[in-house]
């Protein structure tokens, strides 16, 4: 685990006629304050990444379909500094994921579907908060690739 970095397992309910799936509520201990909410989507083996933010906090949820998750440490006084996480999360995996600011984060959509993520984060978007790196960076070492393990 990447110090801060928090993963906090889903409510769905479900009956006949459908279900729900909880997100966040402000009595949550996990939740700070609300800055926006917004929808991110990608199409199958599509990369979106790399993103850091300066001060925001990120909490990321998939609603539909599967994302590969990767998180990478470069914050110089941490414990996890150069550390890199893999997270599976959405429709099988049913969870929130906390990012503190300076996290660098990207997402692959995995399987066969579009996959649709919510992020809910503590401050609404600034261009000028953002840093933005290209998925196959040597800046951060991580592959992309299928792992057939």
């Amino acid at each position: 685990m990447i110090e801060g970095v928090q993963v906090i397992p889903l409510k769905k309910i479900c009956d006949e006629r459908g279900k729900i799936m909880h997100m966040m509520r402000c009595d949550d201990a996990h939740f700070t304050k609300f800055g926006e909410i917004y929808f991110s989507t990608a199409y199958p083996g599509v990369i979106k990444g790399w993103h850091y933010h300066k001060k925001m906090t990120l909490n990321y949820c998939v609603l539909r379909g599967m994302i590969k998750l990767v998180l990478y440490d470069s914050r110089p006084k941490s414990k996890t500094k150069g550390e890199l996480m893999e997270l599976f999360i959405g429709e099988d995996n049913y969870c929130l994921v906390k990012i503190p600011p300076q996290i660098w984060n990207g997402y692959k959509c995995i399987g066969t579907k579009e996959c649709l993520l919510a992020n809910c984060p503590d401050l609404p978007h600034d261009p000028d908060e953002m840093e933005r790196k290209d998925p196959f960076t040597k800046d951060i070492p991580y592959d992309w690739a299928l792992k057939n393990r």
